[in-house]
């Protein structure tokens, strides 16, 4: 037997139990269900529930199979999660009032679920290779698919004065939720696609991950391939349900990825295969805004202005900036405590700021931000093995460099379209970003055996 076929075997030998690998891909599919939630000892979403199963079932499996071997990635990333836990628990002695511990308690059980799914998703998709992860990545493109046709019956349903998500959400979770109503033009409502999220502007975001990863695959498939048509009509429609958001932070990153993309496929953004995206898209638009042109018009001018007050708020949040650090420069207020300091502004409670990064240093200090930016460092690191990996095997002659590359570059994009729709948003500390992360820092390992193989 070749050394290759050895090492396949030995691989196939260590492969996790399939209800691991289902755990997981389960997770991935439904990270963006964030109306799926129960308040049972504080609220629960169904990610959460669906995290705890793969975290049990993966340390089921590890210790029947008495395996403790994980890559170095899980090792370092452990290594920054211990850090921010030691941030964290330092930052508690911050807190002065008996909500703050609360809201801190919350965000650690949070916390500790993300990592978990990041570092046991890592471990999970490395030892299983290349199949788990395509299938992890068709997992969470396939949950925000499922997201945004709920989110198209939602807004037609709504347009007849049906609220769809009292039929359907509130009998399973107990609680109230709609579509967001946006405003009024000419007595007829304006309503922005939430969808399962929480938010327009979350689903939004979301989207931009999905939307830049898959991108510059689509552009390399072959003429042939069974997956360019489905894959083209999948981009189509996120791209027509990203306008349904109306929001703006997901445009913004979109534009931020896109020129993260135009470095190397910019001649290819003009070709056929794409053309034919942006013309369905403009081509569906157009035949809506013929018929409410005054109605688009004034949404439009609406979410193109700047000195409203939505938009006044995105940016006031970052005079709280310089308060804290006077307070508590180091260390921040406490993990997941902005929503309090920021009460007497919304009047709300347990509303959190409109900028990830706001909050992140509200919360962390300067302690907390310097590590989130070398973990952020880190992580484009090994994407950019990502790119080298595709770069050497198409040096080698291997057909995976065709799949490789793009995926490199996708990863690259989403992560600064991500990074920059949360300067007036706050998606980061959500379940889809840890996936994210899971598939940016598991292909460099999964990808790289080929090298190893060859």
């Amino acid at each position: 037997m070749g050394v290759a076929a050895a090492r396949t075997a030995r691989v196939a030998a260590a492969r996790p139990a399939p209800v691991v690998e289902g755990a997981l891909l389960a997770t991935l599919f439904c990270v963006t269900f964030e109306k799926l939630s129960w308040n049972v000892a504080g609220s629960v979403d169904l990610a959460d529930l669906t995290t705890a199963f793969f975290l049990a079932a993966f340390l089921v499996d590890r210790v029947g199979r008495h395996d403790w071997r994980l890559p170095r990635t899980v090792a370092v990333v452990a290594g920054f999660f211990a850090a921010f836990l030691a941030v964290y628990l330092l930052g508690f002695f911050n807190m002065e009032t008996h909500e703050a511990v609360t809201q801190f308690g919350k965000g650690m059980v949070k916390l500790v679920l993300h990592y978990g799914l990041l570092l046991a998703g890592i471990a999970t998709v490395v030892r299983a290779g290349e199949r788990l992860y395509w299938r992890a990545l068709g997992a969470l493109t396939t949950g925000l698919l499922a997201n945004c046709v709920y989110g198209v019956v939602q807004l037609l349903s709504a347009r007849v004065g049906l609220n769809l998500d009292q039929k359907v959400i509130s009998p399973l979770t107990g609680g109230a939720s709609a579509i967001n109503k946006y405003g009024a033009v000419g007595g007829h409502a304006v309503y922005r696609i939430n969808a399962l999220t929480g938010d327009p502007n979350h689903l939004g975001i979301m989207l931009v991950v999905p939307i830049l990863i898959l991108t510059p695959i689509y552009l390399r498939l072959e003429r042939d391939h069974r997956l360019r048509l489905p894959l083209g009509l999948v981009l189509g429609f996120f791209l027509l349900v990203e306008a349904a958001t109306l929001s703006r932070s997901g445009v913004l990153g979109l534009l931020a990825g896109g020129l993260v993309l135009a470095l190397p496929y910019a001649r290819l953004f003009v070709a056929p295969r794409l053309l034919a995206i942006y013309a369905g898209c403009l081509v569906a638009l157009a035949a809506f805004a013929a018929t409410r042109r005054h109605y688009v018009e004034v949404v439009v001018k609406s979410r193109i202005q700047t000195g409203g007050n939505s938009t006044n708020a995105h940016f006031a949040v970052y005079g709280f900036v310089p308060d804290v650090l006077h307070l508590h420069p180091l260390l921040g207020l406490g993990l997941n405590t902005f929503s309090l300091y920021y009460e007497f502004v919304t009047g709300k409670t347990d509303w959190g700021p409109h900028s990830f990064y706001v909050a992140l240093v509200v919360e962390s200090g300067l302690v907390g931000t310097l590590l989130f930016a070398l973990f952020l460092v880190y992580v484009f690191r090994r994407v950019g093995v990502v790119l080298e990996v595709g770069r050497k095997l198409a040096l080698a002659g291997d057909a995976a460099a065709a799949r490789v590359r793009p995926l490199g570059w996708g990863l690259a994009a989403a992560l600064v379209g991500t990074m920059a729709a949360n300067v007036f948003y706050l998606t980061m500390s959500f379940y889809y970003f840890f996936a994210l992360l899971l598939l940016a820092l598991s292909a460099p390992l999964v990808f790289g055996r080929r090298l190893g193989d060859r």
